[in-house]
Order: structure tokens, then sequence, then C-alpha cells
């Protein structure tokens, strides 16, 4: 009873009669009694107050803001995977010459890749009016505060990606700023870091950890087939204009499937299709060290890069196969570790000669962790 009533009394008090200090170890405090509740959502404690924003502000956890984060983080997926894509194998003489024609919107995927510059500028925007959390635990809503956080933070990475390279080079009209084009587009991906760094706090979840490995082992394997093929298209082209043998994967392809390239026809030789299912299937052989030697290196340029896929390859294996018995292991744990009790338990009952109908013993037939259903309390 008198616990009861001192801790009425002190809840009585208003917190700024205290110094700075105190309030923060009666914050802490506060927060640990959460942590230790049975059913208590644990939610930080500018989450439990009503801040007071300045106008036009965005709280960073309104639901506005988490939909909108999620739209980044699509259109970001949509990037990592198109951009290496497009500057490897649809960014070409042809392409240009079609574009210079019809004009920029002759093609879907450039509607798109302007949707997503639009985006990523408009998300700038809202990144200035964003409120954060400072490292006192206090919201920041002052736009002048928020505007020097953003830009001593992520502000130079998201302009880079955000900046529209192929409208500012467009109807250049030649084959350096093609691949110029091609080069500046995989800014984008420089957006990618910052995504990352939002998905760590899934790092405590195996099956999502496991998720995310797979799809980053897809990704870079991804990228790298667009690499091969832009290295077996720059031999091709250099052989054929200095009369050497043609001896690359994608002079072998064309021989294999009997779509054979013709110098005065730029659309001549493999489809698209085939090039990149080949240029990945290379990749994840070479990457999961399963070569069968049908899609083999030929030129140096191949067979050095062949060599750095090899080594990536065995670090992302290693990295890989050690996070997920992490995982397994993880898992398993809780139920070794509650077998490992009650078998304790049952030697002490066992040694102590305690009988099973003891009103002082303990359910034995309590489930494990994980399992539905309840034992009973004692």
């Amino acid at each position: 009873g008198e616990a009861e009533a001192g801790e009425a009394a002190v809840g009585s008090i208003k917190p700024t009669a205290f110094p700075a200090s105190v309030r923060r170890l009666c914050r802490g405090d506060r927060a640990t009694r959460r942590v230790l509740s049975l059913g208590a959502d644990v939610l930080p404690e500018y989450k439990l107050q009503a801040p007071r924003i300045h106008k036009w502000t965005i709280l960073h956890y309104s639901p506005f803001k988490a939909v909108w984060d999620w739209v980044i983080l699509l259109l970001v997926i949509y990037t990592a995977v198109f951009t290496p894509y497009s500057a490897a194998f649809l960014l070409n003489e042809v392409e240009e010459q079609r574009r210079r024609t019809c004009g920029y919107t002759c093609n879907p995927l450039n509607v798109v890749d302007l949707v997503v510059d639009v985006m990523f500028i408009v998300d700038i925007l809202i990144n200035f009016r964003t409120t954060y959390v400072n490292h006192n635990d206090e919201v920041v809503s002052h736009p002048g505060r928020i505007a020097q956080h953003y830009f001593k933070g992520w502000f130079l990475i998201d302009i880079v990606a955000a900046i529209p390279f192929d409208l500012l080079i467009f109807r250049s009209g030649s084959e350096e700023t093609t691949t110029l084009i091609g080069l500046l587009k995989t800014a984008r991906l420089l957006r990618l870091v910052r995504v990352a760094r939002k998905l760590d706090r899934y790092s405590e979840y195996g099956a999502a950890v496991l998720f995310l490995l797979m799809c980053t082992f897809a990704l870079i394997a991804h990228w790298l087939a667009c690499i091969w093929y832009a290295i077996g298209n720059v031999e091709r082209t250099s052989s054929a204009h200095i009369g050497g043998l043609k001896i690359g994967w994608l002079d072998n392809l064309a021989d294999q499937i009997g779509k054979h390239y013709n110098d005065s026809d730029a659309a001549s030789g493999p489809s698209v299709k085939d090039k990149y299912v080949t240029a990945l299937y290379f990749t994840f052989s070479s990457l999961t060290s399963v070569g069968f030697g049908n899609v083999s290196p030929n030129t140096n340029p191949e067979k050095i890069f062949s060599i750095c896929v090899m080594l990536i390859g065995s670090l992302m294996y290693a990295s890989i196969f050690g996070n997920v018995s992490a995982i397994i292991q993880r898992l398993y744990s809780g139920t070794a570790r509650y077998h490992t009790q009650m078998l304790r338990v049952k030697e002490f009952i066992r040694f102590h000669q305690i009988p099973g109908d003891h009103p002082r013993s303990p359910g034995l037939h309590r489930d494990p962790p994980g399992r539905r259903g309840g034992g009973h309390t004692g």
C-alpha cells in the first residue's frame, strides 16, 4: 500500500520539476518497465507524445511517410533491376537512332525512367520537410535544422541518383554518348545504400535475413550478367572492326543457336532474350561454382572477368551459407534449451524423490517454446 501511494505521489509531480538528467533516467526506467511488462506495446517515447510541428512538415513515423517509403523502395528495386539491363542490352546505336526519329517517349521504358526520376526529385523535397529524431530522442521539426541534417546525410546520394542524365544528353547522336548515358544511369544504384540501411531493422528475423540474402545473390548475378554481356559485345565489335577471329562467347552462342551475326545488319544475331538468359546462366553457374562449360570465356577480358566472378562467388557462398547455418541454429536453440532445462528438472525430481502429485512439483507437461497450447500454471 505504501509503495503504491509513493508511486502515485511521484506520478503527480510534473516532469519539468526535475533536472534533465533525472528526467532522462526516469524515461529510461519507464521504457524498461514497458519492455518487462507482458503484452505491452514497446514504442519510443516520442510516438507516445503529440509533438509540435511546423506547417507543411511531415512526421517521419506518419502513415503517409510509411506508404511513401514503400513506394520509393519499389522504385529503387525497379531501378536496381532495369537500369543495368537497359544500360547493357537496350542502349545501342539502333535504339539511339530510333529515339532520334520518333522522340524520347517512343519506348515505354523511357517513360517509366522519367517517372522514376520525377518521383526521386519529389522524394528529395519531402525529405527536406520530414522530421527526424536527434541523439536526445527528441523529434526535430524546425525546417532549418531538418535541411541541415539532410544536407549532412543523404542529400548528395539522393541528388546524384535523381539527375536525369539521359534527358540532359539526349540527341547527342554518337556511340560514345550512348555508352556514357548507360554508365551515368547506373548512378541511381547509389540509393541502394540507403535502402540497405533501412532493411537492417529486419536483421533479427531469420526468415527475412534468408530472403534478403537470396535476393541479394540474385541481384548481384543479374548485375554481373549485364557486365558479362557488355564485355562480350565490346569484344565482338572490336574483333569485327579489326578483322580478327570471332571467338567471343557471343559468337559461340550465335553459332550454337544458328543466328549468325551480319556486320552490315546491326539487328542480326541472337535476340536480346537469348543473350540475357545465356549471360544470367553463366553468372549463376560461376557464382555457385557449378560450371558446365557450355558457356565459356575465350578472350582475355572474358577470362579476367570470369576470375573476378569466381572470387565474388566464393565470398557470397561463404557469407550466405554461414548466415543460413546461424539462422537454423538460432531457430532450434530455444527448443534445445527447453529440453535441456526439463532434463535437469527431471533429474532433480528423481534425485530428491519428489512424488509426481506433489503440490509444489513443476508442471512437466508444459509445451516447449514455439508450440501452441498452454500447460497448467501450477
